[in-house]
């Protein structure tokens, strides 16, 4: 749930942040996403400036003004930041923002229960039998992949679940912070691959190959998938990263952690969702340093690059920059004309699965549009737009919720029944596996109810969309956030 109005972090411009650390001589260089500073949680605390000579380890990000301090972890909003520099301005040392007991303690269950499948887990390539080992490998698609690459990533199998884990060290010292499991389920002709996080994906913050980047390294490929770096990193010995959440989502506290790289190539996956998402992404990480691979029959996902045998390098050098001049000529834009005339199914959108009908007249949910649904009080619109909403959500589009007629509980209640398909009130013993699955999710709801400031509105809408990398708004409804005294006017 998003802050509501009356507890949220006032909003911070670039300009107010860069004044406020000038003011308190506090050095600090200009990144890419990031304002560097040396970090107040590290060495002498005392009323002592601090000094330009240190390691530059915190960083404030240009957009919200939170911070992370990658030696210590140490993480939170600009106002806790200021709170922080005040404390040490009158020599007591500074305290990093504490998490809730509450969350402490589910983070600290999940380091063990993944601690404990991680033991139980072998690698790929000590399996007894090699005949288990070739069909697990074909199973997954990886069987150009090497023991050598799997053995440097750190990739095992789990036996019992039909799992492959992949492991989330944390680069400072190499302990084990989670896993994710991802095993494949086939359907007919179909295979779909099934990702589960430990701790819950909320909280997953895993930079897949963190540990392995170097210092100097300066060039990466951030990808979508873990099976894709590995990939890449065995046909190109390319420094390459996977996002924790594929393409749906790039937390903005991972962004520190790519401060280093001068060029960062954006090779998500080889549909036109993949190719949204990396423009989207490449503008959070800086327009100027990012490439796209721009997805299309000879440039397919990198996992399927190296198993047809393709030239991985040179796919790497055709990658397009993601910033252009205010003109472009067509032929500038004729590989992407060309690739929505093949492409015109994922053109038009994601699909409903439930309402077929309703991709004939919309053909899918596409992004920049607005789609207004009306009718009288009573006619089931709240219902359907949940419905809605929830099908597309359940695909992976990142979905946020202001219901300005209903509260955030009523709603909840709705579209969690309508994603179980059961009455869960008859069924109270399936409520929390239920509401385990519901809470993966990429749902959203802001905390508004009743008439609202639409500036107040707009500014979480754009926080959000930041913070979470929102695609589909829901707005329920209209006359209810503008109040019922502006329903005759222009307004």
């Amino acid at each position: 749930v998003l802050p509501s109005p009356g507890g949220a972090a006032p909003s911070v411009s670039i300009t107010e942040i860069r004044q406020y650390l000038r003011a308190q001589d506090i050095p600090f260089h200009d990144g890419y996403s990031c304002l560097h500073t040396p970090s107040l949680f590290v060495g002498d605390r005392g009323d002592q400036p601090l000094s330009a000579n240190g390691p530059f380890t915190l960083f404030i990000d240009k957009t919200t003004g939170s911070f992370l301090c990658t030696a210590t972890l140490a993480e939170g909003t600009w106002q806790d930041f200021q709170a922080n520099v005040e404390m040490r301005l009158r020599g007591i040392s500074p305290i990093p923002p504490a998490r809730s007991e509450e969350m402490e303690e589910e983070m600290r269950q999940a380091r063990e229960d993944a601690r404990c499948i991680w033991e139980r887990a072998l690698p790929l390539w000590e399996l007894l039998d090699e005949k288990e080992t070739k069909e697990t490998k074909a199973l997954f698609g990886i069987s150009q992949v090497t023991n050598a690459t799997l053995k440097r990533f750190g990739v095992r199998y789990l036996r019992t679940a039909r799992s492959l884990v992949f492991p989330w060290f944390s680069p400072q010292d190499a302990t084990l912070k989670g896993l994710k499991l991802v095993r494949v389920e086939k359907n007919g002709g179909t295979i779909t691959y099934v990702e589960e996080t430990l701790p819950r994906f909320d909280s997953y913050r895993n930079l897949f190959g963190l540990p392995l980047i170097g210092r100097r390294d300066t060039e990466l490929v951030l990808t979508g998938w873990e099976l894709d770096a590995l990939a890449l990193h065995q046909a190109a010995g390319v420094a390459s990263l996977a996002l924790p959440r594929g393409t749906s989502y790039l937390p903005p506290t991972l962004l520190p952690y790519l401060e280093q790289f001068k060029r960062i190539t954006l090779w998500l996956g080889e549909d036109l969702r993949s190719w949204e998402a990396a423009k989207r992404f490449a503008r959070k990480l800086s327009l100027k340093r990012c490439s796209l691979v721009r997805p299309g029959n000879l440039q397919p996902r990198p996992l399927e690059a190296l198993n047809q045998g393709l030239n991985v390098t040179k796919i790497l050098r055709s990658a397009l920059l993601a910033s252009h001049k205010s003109i472009v000529s067509f032929r500038q834009l004729r590989e992407e004309v060309f690739g929505e005339l093949v492409n015109t199914e994922q053109v038009s959108g994601v699909k409903w699965t439930r309402f077929p009908e309703l991709n004939k007249l919309l053909k899918g949910h596409r992004r920049g549009e607005l789609t207004i649904f009306t009718g009288p009080t009573g006619s089931g619109k709240t219902t359907f737009i949940s419905e809605y909403a929830l099908d597309l959500c359940m695909q992976g589009v990142c979905t946020l919720w202001g219901s300005f007629e209903i509260n955030n509980v009523r709603l909840a209640k709705i579209m969690l029944t309508q994603f179980a398909g059961r009455r869960l009130e008859d069924q109270l013993e399936l409520y929390d596996e239920w509401a385990d699955r519901f809470e993966e999710l990429p749902l959203y709801f802001m905390t508004f109810h009743g008439q609202q400031n639409i500036k107040t509105v707009i500014d979480t809408m754009q926080h959000a969309v930041y913070m979470y990398d929102i695609t589909h708004v829901v707005v329920d409804n209209l006359q209810f956030m503008m109040g019922h005294e502006h329903i005759s006017a222009d307004r």
